[in-house]
């Protein structure tokens, strides 16, 4: 199961971390929730594989640690989200669809 594209509507935001939002639940470290808003990653199942990383053309993402967490001790953080451009790499070659980007999501950097 991917990332919940309404997490906006079904969830809380709980504060920023790394420069983004974070929408919850988030029980450290095996819970970490959501980061990001316009490019939103569901940290609960990114398994850092890199490909978004690779294949942003504008270098949304950075490496983050998560140490502890289940599926990889680091994470890719949408840092720069307020550079997307909306082509839909990064949705596109996520193997676990942890990525949402929603050029109108409210609060749209």
């Amino acid at each position: 199961m991917g990332i919940d594209p309404n997490f906006e509507e079904n969830r809380e935001r709980e504060g920023r971390e790394h420069g983004v939002d974070v929408w919850g639940p988030t029980d450290p470290p095996e819970t970490l929730g959501i980061r990001g808003t316009h490019v939103a990653v569901d940290f609960d199942i990114c398994l850092a594989d890199g490909a978004c990383l690779e294949d942003c053309p504008v270098d949304v993402f950075e490496w983050v640690d998560s140490p502890g967490h289940p599926e990889s001790e680091i994470k890719a953080n949408p840092t720069n989200e307020v550079q997307c451009i909306d082509c839909m790499l990064c949705v596109d070659v996520c193997p676990v669809d942890a990525i949402d980007v929603d050029p109108g999501r409210e609060n749209r950097l």
